[in-house]
């Protein structure tokens, strides 16, 4: 009988199969660590959504110039006189 190669021939020794079964055990906990990361990000970010612009942009006080831009929108529409007009202007620049 003539044997080719080292080792054995056939299935894996003792130690072949608890090296594999370590690999094994080490790649599913590593995958399913990660898998549990991302869904403790993605609830996060569900929780806590990025505002968009246009909600930062509703949250800070108008400025003088847009204060003064409303006003004479609502008077170009017909909702304030001029004089309504001339003095909430001379209110919103004297602050």
């Amino acid at each position: 009988m003539i044997r080719r190669g080292f080792g054995r021939v056939g299935r894996p020794g003792l130690f072949g199969t608890i090296a594999r079964t370590a690999v094994v055990a080490g790649t599913a906990t590593a995958v399913s660590g990660a898998m549990i990361n991302r869904r403790n990000q993605e609830a996060t970010q569900q929780q806590n959504p990025a505002p968009n612009p246009t909600q930062l942009a509703a949250t800070r006080p108008p400025t003088v110039s847009e204060q003064i831009e409303q006003l004479g929108d609502l008077k170009e529409r017909g909702l304030l006189t001029d004089a309504e007009f001339q003095t909430q202007k001379a209110r919103v620049l004297a602050s």
